[in-house]
């Protein structure tokens, strides 16, 4: 739901030493392209006239270190949306990219904390053994299936040379260690789990599907009817309602931390919101300061209040 660094000391103070962990991670290439559009990279790093941004960063990824870089005083870290952005969400310091040997020590531990890294391109397959190792139902694990999810950029279909391909694993060596470590990890613990695992997998992505198409038609406007998802091997039988519905096919963030919490988020609360990373990139990189919460940013006259997607105001027009 939320991006969170890992930190296993800070961690330990607040949950018990048996609290399982799991993450998820994507193969980075994908992982690249995708954080170039999300945080506006070709503008950032000025490629963003020309014809692939991706191939010309890739022709010479360190040339624009000193560009994708910035500093963000509010938490006190300098980040580089270009470079390891997998190992960083994972504990591994920013400042250490070059550091391979120490990273390589660091994952292996990493293997061990955690009880399950899941892979985006083999999703299905994370889920189901998810679903095993926490020993939760097929009901708790059933996510919507859902197209518009696969968002379109200029950029996203754009096929790396070898060459490009290379120069990306030397830049971003440590996210591509972390996902080749967790890959054959997940197959690891699918291995371990015999023949049967095959056999849920295909239940489970029936059931997906037909709860998917069910949900759709369900917040269609047919809130009424009712599906009866009959019991299995591997789980009881359960009832998708519009209630489950509701939950599984949520768009927005918010809306299930409220679910979570058990009421609606506070205006307050709201106005202390930490500031959308997308517009402190933005503002950093026009020379204007950045900023921890969204208060803060409304009474330095920058963004509106009261909004995740920040609406800028007067000459800071970000859109």
């Amino acid at each position: 739901m939320h991006h969170f660094v890992y930190n296993k000391t800070w961690l330990l103070t607040k949950f018990p030493p048996e609290t399982p962990y799991i993450s998820i991670i994507r193969e980075p290439f994908h992982h690249l392209k995708s954080q170039m559009n999300y945080y506006h990279l070709p503008m950032i790093l000025g490629i963003e006239d020309s014809k692939d941004a991706v191939k010309t960063f890739l022709k010479d990824p360190w040339r624009y270190r000193n560009k994708s870089e910035v500093f963000f005083d509010h938490v006190n870290v300098t980040w580089d949306g270009t470079r390891n952005p997998l190992s960083f969400d994972l504990g591994w310091p920013a400042e250490k990219a070059d550091k391979e040997e120490e990273a390589s020590i660091y994952i292996t531990q990493l293997d061990k904390e955690f009880t399950l890294v899941m892979i985006l391109e083999h999703l299905d397959e994370s889920v189901v053994m998810l679903r095993r190792l926490m020993c939760w139902e097929i009901r708790d694990v059933v996510y919507f299936l859902r197209i518009e999810n696969k968002r379109y950029y200029a950029f996203k279909r754009y096929e790396a040379t070898p060459e490009e391909l290379d120069n990306h694993r030397r830049w971003s060596a440590v996210d591509y260690m972390l996902y080749d470590t967790f890959n054959k990890s997940l197959w690891r613990k699918i291995a371990a789990q015999g023949p049967d695992f095959f056999d849920e997998l295909q239940y489970f992505r029936r059931t997906r599907v037909k709860v998917s198409h069910h949900c759709t038609k369900m917040t269609s406007g047919r809130k009424n009817e009712t599906l009866t998802v009959g019991a299995s091997r591997w789980s009881p039988e359960f009832e998708v309602d519009y209630t489950y519905c509701s939950y599984i096919y949520s768009k927005r963030v918010r809306g299930l931390d409220e679910v979570m919490r058990g009421y609606r988020i506070t205006r307050k609360e709201l106005d202390h919101s930490v500031m959308d990373t997308v517009i402190n990139v933005l503002l950093k990189h026009k020379g204007f300061p950045t900023f921890k919460n969204i208060q803060d940013a409304h009474a330095a006259g920058i963004v509106g209040m009261h909004t995740h997607k920040i609406r800028a105001v007067g000459k800071y027009q970000y859109r």
